[in-house]
């Protein structure tokens, strides 16, 4: 079920902080807006993402952050309050996987950089054997990779909240870069063929 991001990231001390600073009447209103489910802007965005970092917190009490990539779309959009990934064979340390099973509760940013926007989502993640759900295998499964996948990891989204861009510093992909580098050089080479028959 659907919460109201603010009311789930705000506690005690974080409160009695914004009232100290002023902030507190402001953040008190968006408090009471009503929880959300994932739209199609927030769907979109998530489909569009080849990267994400997710946070889990282990038996040590510690956050642990670990960043998840593949191509785009393999978090996949399960439906509105739902995402799904899957989990391949790596180093076998299973930090994240692990500290799920004690401590489901997890948080997820994911970034667009080039765009300076961010998505935050609160989750509660859910491991099950892949084995055992083939359609989700299927589906969480990007094409062509050749990884062995352990398990799928469930998100079962409770809150969401777009962040401010104001710190984001801008990168770009490979992509991102050729969509604008490879009309210059095509420009380049046409100018250069021309330089070359001119001098003729």
């Amino acid at each position: 079920m659907a919460t109201n991001y603010a009311a789930l990231a705000f506690g005690e001390n974080s409160k009695a902080l914004q009232e100290q600073n002023g902030s507190r009447a402001v953040y008190s209103r968006i408090e009471q807006q009503p929880a959300k489910e994932l739209g199609r802007h927030e769907i979109g965005f998530i489909q569009d993402r080849d990267s994400f970092y997710i946070a889990s917190i282990g038996e040590n009490e510690f956050p642990y952050i670990q960043h998840r990539g593949g191509p785009k779309g393999f978090l996949h959009v399960v439906d509105s309050m739902t995402l799904a990934f899957a989990d391949f064979q790596g180093n076998k340390q299973y930090i994240s996987a692990g500290n799920a099973i004690s401590h489901p509760e997890v948080s997820l940013f994911l970034m667009d950089y080039s765009k300076q926007v961010r998505l935050k989502i609160y989750a509660k993640a859910e491991i099950v054997d892949a084995v055992d759900h083939p359609d989700l295998l299927a589906d969480v499964s990007p094409v062509g990779y050749q990884n062995i996948t352990e398990r799928i990891i469930l998100l079962h989204v409770l809150a969401f909240d777009w962040n401010c861009p104001k710190y984001i510093t801008p990168r770009y992909t490979a992509e991102e870069i050729n969509t604008v580098l490879v009309p210059l050089h095509e420009k380049i080479k046409r100018l250069e063929a021309e330089i070359i028959q001119l001098k003729k």
